[in-house]
């Protein structure tokens, strides 16, 4: 390949996770962030979902083989430049995934999917125990919303001591970057990003909106994409935080559906 052809080779990013009937969130959600963001996206599809903006109807999981099939066809023929993790949600599909990733030399986000707008977790604590036995050690960054974090480090509380200290808990026993995401504080929202060098708390405006459906998919895989294209770390992470508060805002207005809509990351 000679260097004129090699540049106008796209940056490929492939996200694994469940499809969202909606498209607000998963895998619709990840692929439409590459898209706005210049990049070639590929998928592997754990989970095929049945759900709107109200709820979640039902969920039809793939098998181990058929996710880790899907992903060694796309690593063997088109090769990947970042890869993003999402909704898996069962252990034996962690495990395939974890399987089919073991030689990954590109950087690789993941983001465990534990708990629901609710605030309620959404499977039993094996799942959580699968991420960070098999997925957590490949990984460059972990992006839990705050909500997970407080669950994977099986910390008690909800305040702002409660998150430093699960940070400190999983960091102590995973050594990697992750980025707490989405804690509320007033007119605000914080991240917390933590590494080598400690926790420091990322601050944003609070968008007045009840469409954040696919908000945290969104930023993982727009981190994934800044990764992909060889940008350092925190700075990857304030790119992808100033896009997701972008896409939000670009789709505060609108009303798609009777609960909580999706972002417009086209707009961002």
């Amino acid at each position: 390949m000679t260097a004129d052809s090699r540049r106008l080779q796209p940056f490929k990013v492939l996200t694994i996770g469940g499809s969202d009937s909606g498209g607000a969130a998963g895998i619709q959600a990840d692929l439409k962030t590459f898209t706005a963001l210049g990049v070639y996206g590929m998928s592997a599809i754990s989970v095929v979902t049945a759900q709107n903006s109200l709820a979640v109807h039902r969920a039809d999981f793939l098998s181990p083989d058929g996710l880790e099939a899907q992903i060694r066809a796309v690593l063997d023929d088109y090769g990947v430049d970042a890869v993003k993790s999402g909704f898996i949600g069962r252990v034996d599909l962690i495990e395939a995934a974890a399987t089919a990733l073991a030689n990954l030399q590109v950087p690789l986000v993941v983001d465990p999917v534990l708990v629901n707008h609710r605030g309620q977790p959404m499977f039993g604590p094996e799942v959580s125990a699968a991420y960070r036995r098999h997925l957590f050690p490949l990984a460059t960054v972990i992006t839990p919303n705050w909500r997970e974090g407080l669950l994977l480090a099986k910390e008690a509380g909800e305040d702002e001591a409660a998150i430093r200290t699960a940070a400190r808990k999983l960091t102590y026993s995973h050594p990697f970057p992750l980025l707490f995401t989405g804690y509320p504080q007033g007119d605000e929202i914080v991240d917390f990003f933590v590494s080598e060098q400690g926790i420091m708390p990322l601050v944003g405006p609070r968008i007045a909106t009840n469409n954040t459906h696919g908000s945290g998919d969104t930023l993982s895989a727009a981190i994934a994409v800044f990764l992909a294209r060889g940008t350092a770390l925190p700075d990857a992470i304030t790119q992808a935080r100033a896009f997701t508060a972008r896409a939000i805002a670009a789709g505060a207005a609108w009303q798609l559906g009777g609960g909580h809509g999706p972002l417009a990351q086209w707009l961002a």
